[in-house]
């Protein structure tokens, strides 16, 4: 792997991630915000210098891209894109049923609490919409998968990947949820040989959900899911 992906991965780790340990308590104690707002502006800080190091750690792959003959044209590459949405929903309401067989409620709290601080603070909407699916796929998809599927096979690099994929979103009890998104990106990314194919849908599955959830209670977002999954699971049963 060259020494710029653990370079972009180091700078997701330590800047977008961690960072926010001191970073919102220093916004928190010495401007004036409250919790919710420090959290929302250093997380865009934090997600935007991170988003800004890994494009310019990605020039020398932009310019390969750029003479692939094997990618896919602009118009197929759009028409993954929305494909890629309607394929990432109906992934996730599939996962989302199979745990609810093992008595696991739809509804997660890590999105809740992300929708929360959305509602207190609306520039935290970049974050999911922008700067979220610019960075996981470049790093779970182009980095961790595209290194393994050099190595070894398609299998066992989207297992891989999508398991870490899920992890770093730090919700175990949905880890199959996202696991099975992971699978959705890395099939369009390698469907495409294009990086901007899963991006464009992963930002487009995260606005839908943001629209979606932002003016809604719990109790109707899990009323909408449990609605979604009897849609898209109605047929196997």
């Amino acid at each position: 792997m060259p020494k710029r992906y653990w370079g972009i991965i180091l700078s997701y780790v330590l800047i977008a991630q961690l960072s926010a340990i001191v970073g919102v308590k220093f916004l928190y104690e010495t401007t004036g915000l409250d919790k919710y707002h420090a959290v929302a502006i250093w997380s865009v800080i934090s997600f935007a210098i991170t988003t800004l190091i890994t494009l310019l750690c990605l020039r020398p792959d932009m310019k390969e891209a750029s003479m692939r003959s094997d990618k896919a044209s602009a118009g197929k590459t759009a028409l993954w894109a929305i494909a890629g949405v309607f394929l990432a929903l109906f992934s996730q309401a599939i996962a989302a049923y199979i745990e609810s067989l093992f008595g696991i409620k739809s509804a997660s709290e890590n999105t809740m609490s992300l929708m929360e601080i959305a509602r207190r603070a609306p520039i935290f909407i970049l974050i999911p919409v922008i700067f979220a699916p610019i960075l996981e796929e470049i790093i779970f998809r182009k980095i961790v998968f595209g290194s393994i599927y050099k190595r070894t096979n398609f299998l066992i690099a989207v297992v891989i990947s999508a398991l870490v994929f899920g992890l770093f979103h730090f919700d175990i009890t949905h880890l199959f949820v996202y696991f099975a998104m992971g699978v959705v990106f890395a099939f369009l990314y390698v469907k495409t040989n294009r990086i901007i194919t899963p991006i464009i849908a992963h930002m487009a599955m995260n606005l839908l959900v943001v629209l979606t959830q932002f003016n809604l209670t719990e109790e109707k977002i899990r009323q909408l899911q449990e609605q979604m999954q009897t849609i898209f699971t109605g047929g196997f049963m």
